[in-house]
């Protein structure tokens, strides 16, 4: 059985951002422990996963990876501020660049090692 790659990479982009996007909406008194890190490093290990994601599956530039990614980090935050048990935070956002950064680095060794 032969596994598409890419259509892997596509499905498992939805599930993250869908995925994250249910976390980040949850009231914090519901939420489950996902990973053993901090809400930081959530955010971080979130955005490097969907953007090595969204690079493999949809072969999209790096500046529209991370034009994409860094607007749906944008819009967690304005919709946390509209919730009761969420606060929007500016350092989530700064957590999310700094994943986005990663997820690239990453995606540029995995392709030169591919090579």
């Amino acid at each position: 059985m032969k596994f598409d790659k890419i259509k892997i990479a596509k499905i498992l982009f939805w599930l993250a951002l869908f995925g994250s996007y249910t976390l980040a909406v949850l009231p914090q008194d519901n939420q489950p422990i996902v990973t053993p890190f901090s809400d930081k490093g959530n955010h971080f290990l979130a955005f490097a996963t969907l953007t090595i994601l969204i690079l493999y599956g949809y072969r999209v530039s790096y500046l529209k990876a991370s034009i994409l990614m860094l607007a749906y980090g944008i819009w967690i935050e304005i919709t946390q501020l509209f919730l009761v048990d969420r606060y929007a935070e500016v350092m989530d956002v700064v957590a999310d660049v700094v994943g986005i950064v990663l997820g690239i680095v990453l995606f540029r060794i995995y392709r030169a090692v591919a090579r």
